[in-house]
């Protein structure tokens, strides 16, 4: 079923990677704590794990560091309107965030000019992502509840639909 979320028809239609030229989020651009700051982030990325059942062959892969059995999926977002940019789904569970973002590099995902997305620390340093530095406290509550609100309402549509 994951795979049905990344590919066509349902990719396709509901899954658009920006352009350079992306107008500046709303949110960003009418907020003086974060305008001109973050005028070139074009969203939220993430990942999640989705429960799955593999073939027993396969389970010692999909076992991810909570020893639950499951598949990574990395996606992006817009952070005004929380549509989907990108999705890449159906890598195993053992999969930290770094290596499934790698993946989605070597597949498709591109990042336009000097665009970026916001994301957690989970990735590290690493082209394309801006993250927080470790250890530093962030007030920055209005986009953690938005980064799980994303998060959450893909775990849901992945879990109904399985």
């Amino acid at each position: 079923m994951l795979l049905a979320f990344s590919s066509p028809p349902f990719y396709t239609t509901y899954v658009r990677l920006p352009e350079e030229d992306e107008p500046i989020p709303t949110p960003i651009y009418n907020d003086p704590r974060y305008h001109p700051f973050f005028d070139h982030a074009l969203g939220a990325a993430d990942g999640s794990h989705i429960v799955t059942a593999p073939p027993l062959d396969e389970r010692s892969a999909s076992r991810n560091r909570k020893g639950g059995i499951s598949q990574n999926v990395f996606a992006t977002c817009t952070l005004d309107t929380l549509l989907f940019t990108y999705v890449l789904s159906g890598i195993e569970g053992s999969a930290t965030d770094s290596t499934v973002f790698q993946m989605a590099r070597q597949v498709d995902f591109r990042v336009p000019g000097d665009r970026y997305y916001l994301a957690d620390a989970g990735y590290g340093f690493v082209d394309l992502l801006l993250v927080p530095y470790r250890g530093v406290r962030y007030h920055l509550a209005e986009w953690v509840v938005q980064v799980s609100t994303f998060v959450g309402m893909v775990t849901e549509k992945l879990t109904k639909s399985g």
